[in-house]
């Protein structure tokens, strides 16, 4: 599958690479695929207690793994897919802070998903999708 080009980022990309074989995202073509990014920090390792703290590092972290796999980051994103353990208010609005903070010029496409648990012990995870543009447009 050589045109698929995974990447994974230094620290836990690495470990999770390693340990639970999986990349943090994949580029095909001019999209990039992002791997579910929680609020861990990345070098660290570490999760934050406070939901809005790791709703906060998740939503960077989602910038980093793209600007990795070769993206401008959540000004390419066009499809978000949030898990939350639980979906409440609270996390809500973490979630709407930061589309608002990463996205002031656009509106993607979102899906929020309550689930019963997430590894780690996690409140977040969030898959995104970014278009690269065409033609060299990038």
């Amino acid at each position: 599958m050589s045109h698929l080009n995974y990447c994974e980022y230094e620290g836990f990309g690495q470990t999770a690479r390693k340990n639970t074989h999986y990349n943090q995202a994949v580029r095909i073509g001019d999209i990039i695929e992002c791997s579910g990014q929680g609020g861990w920090d990345r070098i660290t390792e570490k999760i934050p207690e406070d939901m809005g703290e790791q709703v906060d590092q998740a939503f960077a972290n989602v910038e980093y793994a793209l600007r990795q796999a070769g993206g401008k980051g959540w000004e390419q994103v066009y499809k978000v897919r949030v898990y939350t353990a639980p979906l409440s208010e609270e996390i809500a609005g973490h979630i709407i802070r930061n589309l608002r903070k990463y996205c002031p010029k656009h509106q993607p496409l979102l899906t929020a998903v309550g689930v019963q648990a997430l590894a780690f012990g996690m409140c977040v995870e969030i898959e995104a999708t970014a278009h690269l543009g065409g033609k060299g447009e990038n």
